[in-house]
């Protein structure tokens, strides 16, 4: 009586079937990773090169509005990539 485990290819091609990640989803993940990175590029800069003064520009439009909302525009893609399941 002895069990005898037997390999069956097509029940290997299932698993990799039932894997949640596609191709096509990583690269959705990979873009909203550029975006991210994107975002907090512009958010660099604004600083002054002497500590007893200040600069105003820290305050741009740039950095405060625009470069956070592509940051979270970002991870709503990479969401978008996790979560949806996309047709062969």
């Amino acid at each position: 009586m002895s069990k005898t485990k037997q390999t069956n290819p097509s029940a290997n091609e299932s698993q990799l079937d039932a894997f949640p990640l596609r191709s096509k989803n990583v690269w959705v993940m990979g873009a909203g990773i550029l975006i991210i990175l994107i975002g907090f590029l512009l958010m660099i800069g604004g600083g002054s090169n002497d500590p007893n003064e200040f600069n105003p520009e820290i305050f741009n439009a740039r950095r405060i509005t625009l470069a956070p909302i592509i940051v979270l525009l970002g991870f709503v893609v990479i969401g978008t990539g996790i979560i949806k399941k996309f047709k062969k």
